[in-house]
């Protein structure tokens, strides 16, 4: 999923850039677009799809990592977080019911269940007790979620929501987590609470766990993950889905993903070099545009040389999640993994 979480890619793409180069779905951010402009203004001006001109699926997160990251601007209670606005310092607060809320206004196709990030490492007693937390929670959503889609002024009557598995590290705790959250039987399930700090080997180790117990005719979400490697690895063990600012991120610093590593195009070495960014890609930026000209627009400051690299990384992401499905669909999938690990999988930098 393309990340705009303020209903706008980072790096100046649109709504018509993002079909072109085959985005399927797009994440918007709840907490964000409530601070501003606020989700009673993009419901009155007819959901977050009308609001940018995207006619494809959205996703939204609860805002649950958002305001886990305030740290110290927050507290956390049975009824939901209060904490105070990165923008201009005001108290708020949220709930899960107001997460499904706001989120039932934006009017996104996949709305995502309000849940407590926990930090990694974490004492064990916390990690169990925010679990038990986010289990209560997903259970207030949901009983939310239902009265949402009901209503008969609902913007998207269709709206999905998705429980989020929690537990840190801590198997056996992700494994009773998703246990549970399964018996809820809701459309899709995520596993939240990873890539924030723990080894690629952790990480691997809960997906493995935690796909053991989530259902098998449901939609698996991985959130906020990751490297080429990273994905592959999680389709491997039964992920269907994943968003991560990475290839926007780092395109907006020059670093762009090629299908022979990560090309820093800032580097001298490429002033004069008149080949594309990479020479197999089939993006609109390679079709046009050379390594020298790229460095060029860095070098100058100029706005499109953050614009042409980040199309060119998100182009890349699409690409490979479309080279994944063919590979599984061929039965080749093993092959086309081993040659991504090979490529991504150490410190391949060009």
């Amino acid at each position: 999923m393309n990340v705009g979480t303020q209903a706008a890619v980072k790096g100046g793409l649109d709504s018509a850039d993002l079909a072109g180069i085959g985005c399927q779905i797009e994440l918007s951010n709840t907490y964000h677009l409530h601070i501003r402009p606020g989700d009673g203004v993009i419901r009155g001006l007819g959901g977050l799809h009308k609001f940018m001109a995207w006619d494809a699926p959205v996703l939204t997160d609860s805002g649950g990592f958002q305001i886990f990251s305030l740290a110290g601007l927050r507290k956390i209670t049975e009824e939901g977080v209060a904490f105070r606005s990165h923008v201009d310092g005001r108290r708020i607060f949220m709930s899960p019911e107001d997460s499904v809320r706001i989120q039932a206004n934006l009017g996104s196709d996949v709305a995502m269940a309000f849940d407590e990030c926990v930090e990694i490492p974490s004492p064990r007693g916390y990690i169990a007790k925010s679990a038990e937390l986010t289990f209560r929670w997903l259970v207030r959503c949901r009983d939310e979620w239902l009265r949402q889609i009901q209503r008969e002024d609902a913007v998207n009557p269709g709206q999905l929501l998705f429980g989020i598995n929690q537990g840190a590290a801590e198997l056996d705790i992700r494994r009773e987590h998703m246990r549970r959250i399964a018996e809820l039987d809701l459309p899709g399930y995520a596993i939240g609470g990873l890539a924030v700090g723990e080894s690629h080997s952790e990480m691997y180790g809960v997906i493995e766990a935690v796909n053991e117990l989530a259902p098998e005719d449901k939609p698996r979400y991985l959130m906020g993950v990751g490297t080429p490697a990273n994905i592959v690895e999680a389709v491997a063990r039964g992920v269907d889905m994943f968003d991560c600012v990475l290839p926007a991120r780092n395109g907006r610093h020059g670093q762009l993903f090629t299908s022979r590593g990560v090309i820093h195009i800032k580097n001298a070495r490429y002033e004069t070099d008149g080949a594309p960014a990479d020479e197999s890609c089939g993006c609109p930026v390679c079709a046009k545009h050379s390594r020298a000209y790229l460095r060029h627009l860095f070098k100058c400051g100029e706005m499109l040389g953050l614009r042409l690299a980040v199309t060119h990384n998100l182009w890349f992401y699409n690409n490979l999640m479309s080279e994944i499905r063919e590979a599984i669909e061929r039965g080749a999938f093993e092959s086309f993994k081993k040659n991504i690990a090979e490529i991504y999988g150490k410190d391949n930098q060009l």
